[in-house]
This record gives structure tokens, sequence and C-alpha cells, in this order.
């Protein structure tokens, strides 16, 4: 039986780092935290301790705080694409690099340098590159996207078996945290506009979808993601069930007509799925 080193990849995981831009007096914050993941000749740093092939992850770091200086920080999509092509191009034994990168919004209060966190969600992008004449993917998507819907939502006929003590319901709440991605036919794109059209289309398809569960609403906003948005071919979703149970009040002489709620944080169902058109074309890397 041999013993062989499988995949691997290396690098500098949550590198944060805040970029102000002054146009004069006002301000303009960008936020990110940066994970970067390289991958190519690096057999025999595995094999035998042999560094000659390591660009050191302390020297990612510096490498995204100098471009943060020396480019700006736009676009996430395009901060990771620049950190990308650089580290594979840059070096021989580079073959390809992995960008993630989390956005954390802030929002002007009053006046040119006040700021307050925006949203609960957080904006995400995904990058992968095997340098500027290589292939290329782009994923860009968020994390706790939190919705409710106070009714509008039924769940019945379901199977029933000895163990289930769920009831149907005809009314109900539907709440849940969303986490997508959508994948991006190219590399060139108005990368905030298309997240924040992307994002609208999920919000509008879960206020605008009479639910009959919650995997029928995870299409309905894959769906309309991708009929709005002609730049993107691939949405993958993560929404877990934030149940909301009716509280029993006969006990006090009380009726409750959907009006009283107990939240529930675990457990809860948690609804996973991917929309895609029909002519996606492959990205095997797109979603490591």
């Amino acid at each position: 039986m041999a013993i062989v080193l499988g995949p691997n990849r290396y690098g500098k995981a949550e590198v944060r780092v805040v970029r102000v831009t002054r146009d004069g007096g006002t301000h303009r914050i960008r936020d990110l935290n940066v994970g970067v993941f390289l991958s190519g000749d690096m057999d025999d740093v595995h094999l035998t301790g042999d560094n000659s092939a390591v660009l050191t992850t302390d020297t990612q770091k510096n490498t995204v705080f100098a471009f943060a200086k020396k480019y700006g920080i736009g676009e996430p999509e395009e901060f990771g694409l620049l950190l990308a092509r650089h580290f594979v191009d840059s070096q021989p034994t580079v073959h390809h690099a992995r960008v993630r990168i989390e956005e954390y919004a802030w929002d002007r209060i009053t006046g040119p340098h006040s700021f307050v966190r925006g949203g609960t969600e957080v904006r995400t992008a995904l990058v992968h590159s095997d340098g500027s004449d290589g292939a290329e993917s782009v994923v860009s998507g968020l994390t706790d996207l939190t919705v409710l819907n106070s009714t509008g939502s039924e769940f019945h006929g379901f199977v029933q078996d000895e163990f289930t003590t769920l009831e149907p319901t005809d009314d109900r709440i539907l709440a849940t945290a969303v986490t997508a991605q959508w994948r991006h036919r190219g590399t060139g794109s108005d990368w905030d506009g298309s997240y924040a059209a992307a994002r609208a289309a999920l919000l509008d398809a879960f206020a605008t979808t009479h639910s009959l569960s919650l995997q029928q609403t995870l299409y309905a906003m894959g769906r309309r993601v991708l009929e709005e948005r002609p730049e993107l071919c691939e949405v993958r979703m993560s929404m877990p069930n934030k149940h909301h149970f009716l509280v029993d009040l006969e006990p006090f002489g009380m009726d409750n007509d959907n009006e009283v709620y107990f939240a529930a944080d675990r457990p809860y169902g948690l609804i996973e799925g991917t929309v895609l058109t029909d002519d996606a074309p492959d990205a095997p890397s797109a979603w490591q």
C-alpha cells in the first residue's frame, strides 16, 4: 500500500483590514475580513520540510494591507481578483489562489465622517484564479440576511408516522436567516450594482411568495435572482427554519389567535438547495 500526499493549500485567514478613503472632508469606509489560500508546487514542504516554495502567510497578510493602500478597496470582488492574480502571477510555485472576503457595512449617520454598522447581513465574495491568463471564477453572496413573514405561509400534507407530533397549519410565521451565494458568468461586472440587485431580488421573492414550504420559498428566491440578473448562472442557498410556535394560553383562560409565539433557536430545520440556469458553465472549484 502506497501513501501519497493529496490536495492541499495554505494561507492566511481572517485578515481584518479597514480602508478609509478621504475625499476632502468626506470619508468612505470599506471594512473587510480577507482569507487567502494558495496551492501549487508545495509537495516538498509537506514531505521533507523544504520551505523554498513557500510564500509565508505573514507576507500574504502584509500584501493585503499594502494593496489596500496602493489600490484602495472598492468592490470586494475586484479587490479579491487583484490579490488572487498577484499571488499566482508573481510566484512561480503558486498555481492557484483562493481569496474569500467578508464585508461589514457601515452606514453614514450624519456629517462627513460618522458611521453606524449597517444591517445584520454580511456581504461575501469568493474568488478563484489561476493567474491573469488562466481560469477564474467569482462568487458573490451574503450571510445572515434575517427575514420574516408574519403570515402567508402554510405547511401541511407532509409524511406522518408514529413519531410525528407536528400539526399541519395553513397560517404560520415563516422566518429564516439566508445564506446565499451566486456565481457570475465572467470576471467583469458592476459588482456593487449586481450585489444590490441580487439582494433586492431575494427579498422581493421572499416577501411576495405565498409559501407552502421553506423549500418552495428557497427555489422562488433563487429563480427570481436568475430571472432578473443575466450576469449570474447559479445560486446556492442555506436557510434555517427559525421556528415560531404558538404559545398555549388556555391555562390562563386566554385565546391565542396567531398572536403570541415562542421563538425557538434550536433545534431547527435546515433547508439547502441550488438553482441554476441550464447553460451554466461547469465551475468545479467555484464553491470550494
